[in-house]
């Protein structure tokens, strides 16, 4: 047994019960081929939680000062998280996701890039949709719903997979506009399911 499938089930054992997670729609999350998952980013909890309730097992980028440490780095890559800098453009970061998807892998997003303090979505990154449109990846929007508190309900919704064969060859959209489109995308999965 892997060290990624060691962590999922440690933290399975302790966050399903302790945030009472439920997760809706896990089947709009392909079984094979490359896929993207954007989320919403609003605690330090966020990638265990995706990482625990996604039906696959998932690559997350993790900001690179993490690495730093020879210890929590090794952990970190054991856990499939790679670094990138942030604040610029990283390119190593950028190609390493590309070749993960290219190899029909899972890629974990925050097109936020930060959480958010309020819980309200803000302006994407153009990473998420620089992502989409170099990829032939399914591109699957994920609101997490809930405040981590002990004891109450935290919701996990995996939306329907985003059409992108307009922004891909049809309409020409640039990175940004193809992030902002995900971004609606989670904004409905919010309403929807407050």
């Amino acid at each position: 047994m892997n060290l990624y499938r060691i962590a999922k089930w440690v933290v399975s054992i302790i966050f399903f019960p302790l945030f009472r997670i439920q997760v809706i729609g896990r089947e709009n999350v392909p079984k094979t081929g490359p896929v993207i998952i954007c989320s919403n980013h609003i605690s330090n909890y966020d990638p265990p939680v995706v990482g625990i309730t996604s039906p696959r097992s998932i690559y997350f980028m993790a900001k690179g000062e993490l690495f730093d440490n020879p210890l929590l780095g090794k952990l970190l890559i054991g856990i499939q998280a790679f670094p990138v800098k942030r604040g610029m453009s990283d390119r190593n970061a950028l190609r390493k996701g590309l070749q993960i998807l290219k190899e029909g892998h899972t890629l974990g997003l925050f097109p936020e890039g930060t959480r958010s303090r309020t819980g309200e979505l803000s302006k994407p990154l153009a990473g998420a949709g620089f992502f989409a449109l170099r990829s032939n990846a399914t591109i699957v929007p994920c609101a997490i719903i809930g405040n981590y508190k002990p004891f109450k309900q935290l919701k996990v919704i995996y939306g329907k997979p985003i059409p992108m064969d307009e922004c891909r060859k049809t309409k020409k959209a640039t990175a940004q506009e193809t992030a902002d489109l995900i971004m609606e995308e989670i904004q409905k999965l919010l309403d929807v399911n407050k």
